[in-house]
């Protein structure tokens, strides 16, 4: 079910959609502008990564005048990846730009469709510089909730957001709508990659149908961390661009494990609900 949405706030149809399949898409939900500090930061984190590799003699030419979605590609283009993933296979700088995204009322409101307006935004965001031809792009078969077994946390919800528009090319995402009934099932560390994904077998699946899942930039997809997903390769000359941001009710484990999180919004503590500045300084709350 795709449909774009203005306000964030989704329709009763939208949540019967994504109660019962288990994700929902919103088309377009981002404007250009909206997203345009998020395009900045990983800008600069490109800049940074450029300056290094320049400083290592990897390079001869920083690229600095190369479009966004082809300058990091192209910087690794001569490059290995196990160059690239000294990088990470995904990003969660502290950068302005993030915080913005983060606590942007559209998809805020989205999730508050679902879940209520308590809302904590979880530690586990990834910036996903998924470049071509290098193994890190393409994510196995697997449920978020993979990362965080032992957390007492549910429903998380993830918000999946291009920055470019992404398609069959340059590897969007694949779901198995439903699946997010299904309980935390047995997974295994993806070994051949070096990326360390976490990784479903094949006769794990079941017979559920796929749905591909091209997107528009700015567009952002909306599951639950037991939804069955994957992403395939990068077979364009660009790079796909992408954050997964998560999302929980704010009585519910903050998973310090895996960094601070923060009250991204709340009804019943307006004056608690975290600045930047709180953010920043790897504060979970306004005052604390």
């Amino acid at each position: 079910m795709k449909e774009e949405n203005n306000s964030g706030y989704l329709t009763k149809q939208q949540i019967e959609f994504y109660n019962e399949e288990g994700y929902i898409v919103l088309d377009r939900l981002l404007s250009n502008e909206e997203l345009a500090p998020v395009q900045e930061a990983m800008t600069y984190k490109v800049s940074m990564i450029a300056d290094e590799l320049f400083r290592d003699g990897l390079i001869e030419d920083k690229l600095v005048d190369r479009p966004f979605k082809y300058r990091l590609a192209e910087l690794f283009e001569h490059l290995t990846a196990e160059e690239f993933l000294k990088y990470g296979r995904s990003w969660r700088d502290r950068i302005p730009g993030y915080f913005h995204l983060m606590s942007n009322d559209k998809i805020l409101n989205a999730v508050e469709s679902l879940i209520g307006g308590e809302l904590f935004s979880n530690p586990v965001y990834n910036v996903r510089p998924k470049i071509p031809k290098v193994a890190a792009g393409a994510v196995p078969w697997h449920q978020d909730k993979s990362y965080w077994p032992d957390a007492n946390s549910n429903p998380v919800i993830t918000v999946w957001i291009p920055l470019v528009d992404a398609n069959e090319v340059n590897g969007c995402l694949h779901i198995k709508p439903k699946t997010h009934r299904k309980p935390l099932l047995k997974w295994h560390q993806e070994s051949d990659t070096g990326t360390g994904y976490t990784a479903l077998k094949e006769n794990q699946l079941g017979n559920t149908k796929t749905v591909v899942l091209p997107v528009s930039a700015g567009s952002a997809i909306l599951f639950n961390d037991r939804c069955l997903h994957m992403s395939t390769p990068n077979q364009s000359d660009e790079v796909r661009w992408s954050v997964d941001l998560r999302y929980q009710p704010t009585d519910q484990d903050p998973m310090l494990a895996h960094g601070a999180g923060f009250l991204a919004r709340s009804y019943k503590y307006p004056d608690r609900v975290a600045t930047l500045e709180d953010w920043l300084e790897g504060r979970p709350e306004h005052g604390m």
